[in-house]
């Protein structure tokens, strides 16, 4: 089963890795026989079907989640392994949507506003003399 990540990008099947092993928590004795936890990986690096824009941008974006040029997902929140392995697709999906999106535009600084600079100077105004009035009288 390929993967669709957009409708410009699909990763074939035969790029995909899997890889299974049992998994912790919830399942009682089940837990203990069943490999329900799976890792997906899949080789940026080496993918055919990236531009080598994309690659570039991938390999920078995701730099910290790959181990030579290979990234890797892991799914164990489901008892059962196909819903493990549906879960583990989406996430691989969701990160190369996230490392191939266009960066977010640049904030432009602004200075705060006349209003809200003595909204704030009366605000520590208030708080000051609240704290003032919770003081023991002093002794003189």
């Amino acid at each position: 089963m390929d993967l669709e990540v957009s409708p410009q990008l699909t990763i074939p099947e035969r790029e995909l890795g899997w890889r299974f092993s049992r998994s912790s928590g919830p399942g009682g004795q089940h837990v203990n026989t069943s490999d329900s936890r799976v890792e997906l990986w899949w080789n940026v690096a080496a993918s055919t079907v990236l531009s080598d824009d994309q690659r570039t941008l991938l390999l920078t974006r995701l730099g910290h989640r790959l181990v030579s040029g290979v990234v890797t997902v892991a799914a164990s929140e489901q008892r059962s392994q196909l819903r493990n392995r549906e879960i583990a697709l989406r996430k691989l999906a969701d990160l190369v949507t996230g490392g191939l999106a266009p960066d977010a535009p640049l904030r432009r600084a602004t200075k705060p506003t006349k209003g809200s600079g003595r909204r704030h100077l009366a605000a520590k105004q208030q708080r000051s003399a609240t704290k003032q009035q919770r003081q023991r009288p002093s002794a003189e």
